[in-house]
């Protein structure tokens, strides 16, 4: 091989080395200016997490403000005030002072808000003579049934075959309706004839109607004495009385 022709090639490989030499380096730089895109990348995109952080514990604050306010409004607001002032404190207070009140002062003696007329379903009757005083019957009314029920008046009675009722002794009529609880009992007194034989127009009557009130159309049917009763037109009968003794009194 000629001189010239081993030159020719000593050139020819060191341009190949040089050229590969200057690819080299430029791929290390390439890779050197990626690495760095890639590191302001992420130095540029932290600040705005950090702000987005940042942004986010701000966003809570105004909420914790706004919730704050909306509280001090609920404690102050309207609805606050109408609890305190409004129709219900008003209406409590006519409950202590206005007619409801009145009304359960007198609800004892409106015996007809717990309780109803006494009927011949629900009690008993039964008529008794007694000694003292004389010519007196007594009628006695017992409640036989599971609710308080009301003896009101005075009993129409009819003796025999007799065409009316006797009239009642008015200063009898006690200060309230006789109101029975079940198994307690009422009593009324009939005076059958006028002690001194001052009556007239007398009979023996052998049985008896008890109506609980002159205007009642159901009659209680109590046995009599098998003699029967003498009586006379100055008949007459107590007003409905809660004691024995304060209807024997007439």
């Amino acid at each position: 091989m000629s001189t010239r022709t081993r030159r020719t090639r000593l050139l020819f490989a060191s341009a190949l080395a040089a050229a590969a030499l200057t690819l080299t380096a430029c791929d290390d730089g390439q890779d050197v200016r990626d690495e760095g895109a890639s590191a302001g990348s992420a130095s540029t995109s932290a600040p705005t997490a950090a702000t987005t952080s940042s942004s986010k514990a701000s966003g809570g604050t105004s909420g914790g403000s706004a919730g704050g306010a909306a509280g001090s409004s609920d404690t102050t607001g309207s609805a606050g005030s109408s609890g305190s002032n409004g129709s219900s404190g008003s209406t409590g207070s006519k409950g202590a002072n206005g007619s409801p009140g009145s009304r359960g002062s007198s609800g004892s003696k409106d015996s007809g808000a717990t309780s109803t007329r006494c009927s011949v379903t629900s009690t008993r009757t039964t008529a008794t003579e007694v000694s003292r005083p004389l010519n007196h019957l007594l009628l006695t009314v017992t409640n036989t049934g599971s609710k308080n029920c009301d003896l009101l008046y005075y009993p129409a009675v009819r003796f025999g075959e007799a065409q009316s009722v006797p009239a009642a002794y008015e200063d009898s009529k006690p200060q309230a309706v006789v109101t029975l609880a079940p198994g307690e009992s009422g009593y009324a007194s009939v005076r059958l004839s006028a002690g001194d034989g001052s009556g007239s127009n007398g009979y023996t009557a052998k049985s008896l109607e008890v109506y609980f009130n002159a205007g009642a159309n159901v009659a209680a049917h109590p046995s009599l004495p098998a003699k029967g009763v003498y009586v006379d037109d100055s008949i007459r009968v107590s007003y409905w009385q809660s004691t024995m003794d304060d209807a024997l009194n007439w």
